[in-house]
């Protein structure tokens, strides 16, 4: 790592440590033909792709002691493509719940699904008014655990239903974890075609109904951890709005974002205020 003045946003020592093993082995298996090694180091790249993620800047925009935008995207998008960002979420997830005494996945999950405006470049092909929130760009949906971490992620056109995001959560849950999840709670949004995809797969699917009774806001146990997880990821701006062209990277900046808050709670170091988000 090169002397510069670290950013908030920058991987502490003991956080390196739980990324770099998937790092340095992909990049044994990715040699330059030539054995060029590359001008920049593994750890500032991912440091420039936290950075970027956490204050929302454009790849041009990154600063001048981070690498630069054009070799941060290659590294950004390779590890997009080839499931590496994935797979180092997935890593830290599973020592953060083995940590908490539970197996490495669960057995419950909670689905939900958030509407985002999109950026004025994003390609409109991949857009659509949310007719429900009225809410013009993206759909991100996420299946969490009960510890509120990622299990998966899929990101639509806001015009897409509920019911379309839960499928496809569902489908992605089962080639994620095998047969571990065996039930899943999702609210009023998500109709009886994801309870019988279920079915399917071998997950009961439950639609949690809110009490008629209840005038005022009331938040539902369990099925609500997964708005405290939307919380958490809205600290990361560039997942404010969706910035992405392709809703592939829309998906991947959320495990970049679950692998700062679970790489910060692993080594202990302090949880980032709103205030300087």
């Amino acid at each position: 790592m090169s002397e510069r003045k670290p950013y908030p946003s920058d991987l502490s020592d003991e956080q390196w440590a739980l990324i770099e093993p998937v790092i340095t082995a992909w990049k044994a298996a990715h040699r330059s033909v030539s054995g060029h090694q590359g001008n920049y180091a593994m750890r500032e790249i991912v440091n420039a792709i936290l950075y970027q993620g956490r204050t929302g800047c454009q790849w041009q925009y990154l600063p001048h002691d981070l690498p630069p935008g054009s070799a941060t995207y290659y590294y950004f998008a390779k590890w997009r493509d080839d499931g590496t960002a994935q797979k180092i979420c997935d890593l830290l997830r599973w020592h953060v719940r083995e940590n908490k005494g539970r197996l490495a996945d669960p057995s419950l999950v909670v689905l939900d699904t958030q509407s985002v405006h999109a950026s004025a470049g994003v390609p409109p092909t991949t857009t659509g008014k949310d007719a429900a929130k009225k809410v013009p760009g993206r759909k991100r949906g996420l299946a969490v655990d009960v510890l509120g971490l990622v299990i998966a992620v899929v990101v639509l056109a806001a015009s897409a239903h509920d019911n379309t995001a839960g499928i496809a959560l569902l489908d992605r849950i089962a080639a994620h974890t095998g047969a571990t999840v065996t039930k899943a709670l999702a609210d009023q949004g998500f109709k009886n075609s994801v309870v019988d995809h279920g079915v399917t797969l071998g997950i009961d699917v439950e639609i949690v109904e809110r009490n008629p009774a209840n005038r005022a806001f009331v938040p539902q146990p369990k099925r609500w951890i997964a708005e405290q997880t939307y919380g958490t990821l809205m600290l990361h701006r560039r997942l404010v709005r969706d910035y992405e062209h392709l809703p592939a990277s829309s998906e991947s900046r959320v495990y970049w974002a679950m692998t700062a808050v679970m790489s910060r709670r692993l080594a202990h170091g302090p949880a980032p205020s709103w205030r300087s988000s």
